[in-house]
C-alpha cells in the first residue's frame, strides 16, 4: 500500500521557465514591434537581450540569434519566430556536450 504525501496546505502551481521561442515571444509581445522589421534593426534595438535556450538557464543573446538565421528581414512576428525556432532548437540540443544535455533532464 502506498500513502499519499502530506499536503502543506499551499496550492503553489510549479514554476513554468520559459526557454527558447517562448521567452522570445513574451519579449517581442512587450516590445510591441512593428513589422515589417529587419535582422539589423532588430540586432540595433535589441540584440543585447539574453535568451534561454534550455530549462537549464544557457543563454545566446537575440544578436547571435539573429545571425546564425538565414532570413534579414520579417514581415510578421510569426515569420520572425519561425525564423528562429531552428536556431534556439540547435543551440538547445547542442548544449554543452553529454553533461549539458544530462543537466537540462534535471530540474534543478
Amino acid at each position: 500500500m502506498a500513502a499519499r504525501p502530506p499536503s502543506n496546505d499551499t496550492d503553489d502551481e510549479p514554476e513554468i521557465v520559459e526557454f527558447g521561442i517562448a521567452a522570445l515571444d513574451a519579449r517581442v509581445e512587450e516590445w510591441g514591434l512593428s513589422f515589417p522589421v529587419t535582422a539589423t534593426d532588430l540586432a540595433g534595438t535589441h540584440g543585447d537581450l539574453s535568451v534561454a535556450v534550455d530549462p537549464a538557464g544557457h543563454e545566446m543573446t537575440l544578436r547571435e540569434a539573429l545571425a546564425r538565421c538565414d532570413r534579414e528581414s520579417f514581415d510578421t512576428r510569426q515569420e520572425l519566430l519561425n525564423a528562429l525556432h531552428p536556431v534556439f532548437e540547435d543551440e538547445r540540443e547542442s548544449g554543452s556536450g553529454v553533461l549539458g544535455r544530462l543537466r537540462a533532464l534535471v530540474p534543478f
